[in-house]
Order: structure tokens, then sequence, then C-alpha cells
């Protein structure tokens, strides 16, 4: 079942900050996690009923890491569209 600590950041880059002012927010979670889980977790913590949730699977990448070969993290990331007028940072007061 998918829970509040699947979700690890909201993301704040150049292209999350355009995708806000159109009522986009980027997620990212854990891998595991499921848009219905998502959005149980959306209802339950925040009390928001997202419009629509679309994910991508990001794979980690393999890197060196002081000569030795190390995989970064694989993670999900979701982009929810929220209701008009309701954001992320107003509802978790």
């Amino acid at each position: 079942m998918a829970d509040i600590r699947d979700i690890k950041t909201i993301l704040y880059t150049e292209k999350s900050l355009k995708l806000q002012e159109h009522g986009v927010v980027v997620i990212q979670t854990s891998p595991k996690m499921t848009k219905n889980g998502l959005k149980t977790v959306l209802k339950e913590y925040f009390g928001i009923v997202p419009l629509k949730i679309n994910s991508l699977k990001m794979e980690g990448k393999v890197k060196r890491f002081r000569g030795r070969l190390g995989q970064r993290n694989d993670y999900k990331k979701f982009y929810v569209k929220l209701p008009e007028g309701v954001s992320l940072e107003s509802s978790e007061a």
C-alpha cells in the first residue's frame, strides 16, 4: 500500500516551475509508487483530488565514483494536474 514516506520530493526545476503556472506539480517518489497509490496519498494527507496523473519511470544511470562503477537510484516522477486554485504548499498548513 502507498504511504506518504514513498514521496521523496516535490521537484523545483526550471521546467517544473513553468508547469506549476498551469497547475501541474512534479513529484519524485520511490519506484514502487503507483498512480492510484499517489492519488490516495494526496486525498488522505493533503485533501486534494487530482484531475490527472501522468507517471514517468526513471532508471538510475551507471556512473563512475572514484574509479569504481556505481549506479544512481531508480525513481518515479509523477506529473499531477491539480484543480484550479489549489496548490500543495497551501494545503500543507
